[in-house]
């Protein structure tokens, strides 16, 4: 891993995010480069990394072994099509991390000849707690799924889908999943304080109770649901909350939330691919 060179097209957070992963895990930063359009931004990298900034994006995937395609969606056509010359008749692996673009529509921008891994991450790959699953096409060597896995797992956990469709799944579960609990963190919040909490200690003892449960679940052998009867009493205080949310239809509203979220994502592929 530590002797690949590898390119990241677009210097954003999730970027930075594996940037900053990859060098603590003992990859040279003069080994990576990255190309942005804000010179601010590039400068910043550069200075914290000590890693190698590009004048523009084909230089910066001119040479690589791995070349990260962290660019919005909106963009990834024009961005595909600008490196397609420099990546024709190579086998450099490329990664995308955009939400939404299907390995079919980016293959066909790059030239159909290379080697594509499509991944989701997540937002707490920010702080190194995030989950990936990643999609590899044909052209993908046994070798450069084990370097697109190490990439990524600089940023979290990975996991390998032999089915490109679920990963509409993929983003309606762990690519918007924080945005759920980071609602239930808000609500618990607001009622603890509600209840007479000072605004702060709700806060901690939310905070801390959704990293507690969160820490049980993955270091247990039990099921979530194992887990959950195991801290409810009958009769107890923890039953009657629970009480309140299944009268509330909390089963089945998740389950419309979930599938609304995968509709959407198949409805965004279909909308990038036909850019």
């Amino acid at each position: 891993m530590n002797n690949h060179s590898i390119a990241f097209i677009g210097g954003g957070n999730m970027a930075r995010s594996l940037i900053g992963g990859l060098i603590a895990d003992g990859h040279p930063p003069a080994r990576i480069h990255v190309a942005d359009p804000d010179a601010e931004r590039l400068a910043g990298l550069a200075a914290e990394f000590g890693i190698r900034s590009a004048a523009d994006n084909t230089s910066a995937a001119g040479q690589a072994d791995a070349v990260v395609l962290a660019v919005k969606p909106q963009v990834m056509r024009t961005v595909a099509v600008e490196l397609a010359p420099a990546l024709r008749g190579r086998e450099a692996l490329v990664i995308s991390i955009a939400a939404g673009v299907r390995v079919a529509d980016l293959a066909a921008w790059l030239g159909n000849e290379v080697a594509i891994v499509r991944s989701m991450p997540n937002t707490p790959a920010l702080v190194q707690a995030g989950a990936t699953a990643l999609y590899a096409n044909a052209r993908v060597s046994a070798e450069q799924r084990s370097l697109a896995e190490s990439l990524l797992r600089a940023a979290g956990i990975t996991c390998w889908l032999d089915d490109e469709r679920l990963m509409d799944a993929v983003t309606a579960v762990s690519g918007s999943g924080p945005a759920y609990f980071f609602l239930l963190i808000e609500l618990l919040e607001a009622t603890a304080a509600r209840l007479g909490l000072p605004p702060d200690t709700a806060r901690l003892l939310t905070q801390q109770t959704a990293l507690g449960a969160a820490k049980m679940a993955l270091e247990s052998r039990d099921s979530a649901a194992t887990l959950r009867r195991q801290v409810t009493s009958p009769g107890g205080t923890t039953e009657a909350a629970l009480k309140v949310l299944e009268d509330g239809g909390i089963r089945e509203l998740f389950e419309r939330a979930l599938r609304a979220a995968a509709t959407r994502a198949n409805e965004l592929g279909d909308m990038l691919g036909k850019q």
